[in-house]
């Protein structure tokens, strides 16, 4: 990459529950051109906002259609619910322009705002108007920013991880210790979901679920709260473990993920926790994406004691 290119960040903004039924489709590629309109150039490159779910996959939509390159990284190492936990963000990358499109063909530019958190409040006050579901372009980087805030090779993980889970389908394999080859963490728990609470408020998914401990960790009850994505796991009413490190609810057998819009009453799963990127374990980064940042009165700590990335 070059010091002067172009790159811009993709990705969907709005709640998972309506996303499961209002599939996104080439509104990517139409955010990426409005905002090289009003810039007056061309993007060199494109890069993922957050490398969790369906938004690692946005900006290679884009990227496929207009024949550029997508960075192998992103600005979350993992998924956020808002759009200022980004590291671009973080570390100082402007956060507009910035454009919202959905699928009936309206857009919302921002020419300014005075942070990115107010940017993600006016963001996701149009969204909801759309239907609590769309997808921006914002964060116009040259190379060196890329460089110095995004999170690297996280399209590369993704991939591997896929890639273990695979190879533990094909071959009957246990895919909870191939996923922990390919991303080092602990099994944190493994049980039968049996309460479920979730709403879609304000543009999110919020609520918790409850998972009844089976096996070793019989006797035993976890309970994990979420916005969009997994914030604290708690066993036994204690913290096991907290935002930015990520807590994966796995289905146990076949090994794929079960994000908080699928959770469903009696399905069995493994729950994984994995340390967060470096690049959001700074104080920094930890008033944005930590504990507090979600509106939890005590703040992050490291309770995995794993290597991070």
């Amino acid at each position: 990459m070059k010091d002067d290119d172009l790159v811009i960040c993709l990705g969907g903004i709005g709640a998972p529950t309506v996303g499961v039924e209002k599939i996104r489709g080439a509104e990517s590629g139409r955010a990426l051109k409005e905002l090289e309109n009003y810039l007056g150039k061309k993007a060199t490159a494109v890069i993922s906002g957050e490398i969790g779910g369906s938004n690692s996959l946005e900006p290679l939509i884009a990227a496929g259609e207009n024949n550029i390159p997508v960075v192998d990284g992103d600005g979350m190492g993992r998924a956020f619910p808002e759009i200022h936990m980004k590291t671009f963000f973080i570390y100082g990358v402007s956060w507009t322009p910035a454009v919202v499109c959905d699928e009936k063909g309206n857009t919302a530019l921002f020419t300014s705002a005075i942070s990115a958190h107010w940017l993600e409040k006016m963001a996701r006050a149009v969204t909801i108007q759309m239907g609590c579901a769309a997808v921006f372009a914002t964060a116009p980087m040259n190379g060196i920013q890329v460089k110095k805030t995004a999170i690297h090779g996280t399209l590369s993980l993704a991939k591997e991880v896929g890639q273990a889970v695979q190879e533990s389908q094909k071959n009957k394999g246990n895919p909870i210790e191939n996923i922990l080859k390919a991303y080092p963490g602990k099994l944190l728990f493994e049980g039968k979901i049996t309460d479920l609470s979730r709403t879609t408020t304000e543009g999110f998914a919020r609520g918790y679920v409850t998972i009844i401990g089976t096996n070793k960790f019989s006797n035993n009850k976890l309970k994990i709260e979420f916005q969009n994505e997994n914030l604290i796991a708690y066993i036994n009413e204690k913290i096991a473990c907290m935002v930015p490190d990520l807590i994966c609810i796995i289905d146990k057998e076949t090994g794929e993920p079960i994000t908080t819009e699928l959770l469903r009453y009696g399905f069995r799963v493994s729950i994984l926790a994995l340390p967060a990127p470096r690049n959001l374990c700074t104080k920094k980064a930890l008033k944005v994406v930590g504990p507090r940042g979600f509106g939890y009165d005590f703040d992050y700590k490291n309770l995995l004691k794993i290597p991070r990335r």
